[in-house]
């Protein structure tokens, strides 16, 4: 294997890299972070582009099968000192972990920036939602007192018994390019509180965040070889997956993928959880506070340029407030600022991301889609990725804008008569992940919120995580639970110790 000849310097500390790329210096990446040291990656070369601008940023060379053994084995050979720590030595390195993370906040933001395209409201919000990550775990750690070890009650006095909750072994985690830190801190912060050593895969497009999210964890105290990375695209990803010494994959990312990754699991038994994709409902009521409704239909279709699973592109509006409302969220959606420093809406992550929706945009108007609002790109707008955010009214319920995960900014509007029938039309979705009910009657948004099929069902709320609570969906937008308790016992085994008392 053709390293490059191995652990070079590269520039890893975010202060350093956001004020390279402030300077517009192209950024020389490492294809792998392996036992605490950068190395070169010995596959093809990745050029990494700022969404923004179109140009690049920097590049790598992806990690080759041979990189992913050599993590595997880092990752094996930590693991037992690791697992042995008790859960108050976990909780004092993720709480050193949150600490750190915070004091960069500002460069972190930068980082995502730069590398994501998103606005530096967005981007602050991530950075906050991966600093409360950490320390959430980290509080785990310091008051679960039955993290490692619980008593059972038998009921029987002859007999006594133990539950041992204990990590699974080294585990893959593989992100996407959408929440770049935000999944990746998800999955970390839990496995690292589980006692597991990882081999992370962030996604090819958005590395920079992510190997300086890195450094401030090796920074902040987690001993070598406890997380590895490797940078790299499909070919990376699948040595990773079908790698024998990996005890779980957890995978966030597209249904077809994740179909292909529990396929490879399932030939080995490897534990998995999959965090797939989403067609989402948000529910209009007659009574609803319409100001509330368009301002959440905007952020629930639109943020992060629609390119967030939990997307509630389908817009759902009960018969006697839809043209008030569809009114309202017209003037929204042409008011939305695409591009620019003051911007509220970003560009989508790539040309070939632009290029895939742009054809969801040829189909409705092939297929005479009416278009209901249309954002519009400033003359000054930069020259990357960027496309005007659309909504279309009476979509057929058949049509791929309606049932399709389009990961970009169109939304869809449709009537509705009575709860029951918003309900169905909602549940008619191969998808399940979230949804949101715009009502004042807290009677009609229990009866909804019951019957939807979504993991998580926000109520005249915007799209907020906490993660104290719990992430995943029904049908094929995955299997298991990111976040809370939930999130961390994913990645350990139970084990049963029954004695005479």
């Amino acid at each position: 294997m053709n390293t490059r000849d191995t652990q070079c310097q590269f520039t890893v500390a975010p202060t350093e890299l956001a004020s390279a790329l402030a300077q517009g210096a192209a950024l020389s990446l490492p294809g792998a972070l392996i036992n605490g040291k950068c190395e070169n990656g010995g596959g093809g070369q990745h050029f990494v582009l700022d969404p923004v601008t179109g140009s690049a940023i920097g590049e790598f060379h992806a990690a080759t099968a041979v990189q992913v053994e050599k993590a595997a084995k880092a990752a094996a050979r930590a693991l037992p000192s690791w697992k042995a720590k008790n859960r108050l030595e976990r909780a004092r390195v993720l709480r050193a972990i949150a600490d750190r993370i915070e004091q960069a906040h500002d460069e972190l933001a930068a980082l995502q920036r730069h590398n994501n395209g998103k606005p530096a409201g967005e981007a602050e919000v991530d950075v906050l939602d991966v600093i409360n990550t950490f320390r959430y775990y980290g509080d785990v750690c310091a008051n679960m007192k039955n993290l490692q070890v619980e008593d059972l009650d038998l009921g029987v006095a002859s007999y006594c018994a133990q539950m041992h909750y204990e990590a699974c072994g080294s585990v893959a985690l593989i992100v996407p390019w959408n929440f770049p830190m935000v999944t990746t801190a998800w999955k970390v912060a839990a496995a690292l509180a589980a006692g597991c050593t990882i081999v992370l895969k962030p996604s090819e497009l958005t590395p920079v965040a992510e190997l300086a999210l890195a450094n401030l964890i090796h920074e902040a105290g987690l001993p070598p070889g406890v997380l590895n990375l490797v940078f790299g695209s499909a070919d990376t990803g699948r040595a990773l997956v079908s790698h024998p010494g990996m005890a779980k994959v957890s995978f966030t990312g597209s249904t077809e993928t994740g179909v292909a990754v529990m396929r490879e699991c399932a030939q080995r038994m490897a534990r998995v959880s999959l965090e797939l994709g989403g067609k989402s409902a948000l529910i209009v009521c007659a009574d609803a506070n319409l100001n509330l409704a368009v301002e959440l239909a905007v952020s629930g279709a639109f943020c992060n340029a629609g390119q967030m699973c939990s997307a509630t592109s389908r817009i759902l509006v009960q018969d006697s407030v839809y043209d008030e409302f569809t009114s309202r969220l017209k003037a929204a959606v042409e008011a939305l600022k695409v591009g620019g420093p003051d911007a509220n809406m970003g560009p989508v992550i790539s040309a070939r991301q632009l290029e895939k929706i742009l054809g969801y945009v040829a189909r409705a108007h092939a297929d005479n889609i009416p278009v209901l609002a249309k954002g519009h790109l400033p003359e000054d707008t930069p020259p990357g990725f960027f496309i005007a955010p659309r909504v279309y009214a009476d979509v057929p319920h058949d049509h791929p804008l309606w049932t399709e995960e389009i990961f970009g900014p169109v939304a869809c509007v449709r009537r509705f008569s009575t709860y029951q029938q918003a309900v169905q039309i909602a549940n008619d979705s191969q998808f399940g992940l979230v949804a949101t009910v715009v009502t004042e009657n807290s009677e009609a948004a229990k009866t909804m919120s019951d019957g939807l099929q979504a993991g998580l069902v926000w109520i005249n709320a915007p799209q907020m995580i906490f993660p104290g609570t719990s992430w995943g969906g029904f049908k094929r937008s995955g299997i298991g639970r990111e976040l809370g308790v939930a999130g961390m016992r994913a990645y350990q085994e139970m084990k049963q110790v029954l004695r005479t008392a």
